[in-house]
């Protein structure tokens, strides 16, 4: 890539270095999205840990939700390959969970790291459900 994720997670190390509380919710299917903060090649992602345990209603936060650097919240969503499926839906599936499950509460940012080449709609809910207040495109 270009260094999208590599930017978002500099920019969420200065943040946290500033006292704020973050969420990074990584939502590419290589689910990299939370390497450097947690200082490792990838994290299982929600998709993949629903599928081994049956469902996402078999899933609990503390099974998907990684701590990194200086106490960052790190979650990767997953999905299919591009091209392939419709990367979106797992972002719903993932964002529904995390909301059913308590993981936004306590945080002062959350940030979305998504695909560049946006096809379907699930990367646009945070947008369109008032999830965010703001929002910075790097």
């Amino acid at each position: 890539g270009i260094g999208k994720s590599t930017t978002s997670q500099n920019t969420l190390a200065a943040l946290v270095e500033m006292g704020q509380k973050i969420l990074i919710v990584g939502c590419d299917p290589k689910a990299d999205s939370t390497r450097l903060i947690l200082n490792s090649k990838a994290q299982d992602t929600i998709l993949s840990l629903a599928a081994e345990a049956g469902s996402v209603e078999d899933l609990e936060l503390e099974d998907v939700m990684k701590i990194g650097y200086k106490d960052i919240r790190c979650v990767e969503s997953g999905g299919p390959e591009p091209g392939v499926g419709c990367a979106g839906r797992g972002v719903i599936t993932s964002i529904n969970f995390l909301e059913e499950n308590g993981a936004y509460d306590d945080v002062d940012y959350v940030s979305y790291d998504v695909l560049g080449d946006v096809v379907c709609g699930g990367f646009a809910m945070p947008i369109r459900e008032n999830k965010a207040q703001e929002i910075y495109i790097v």
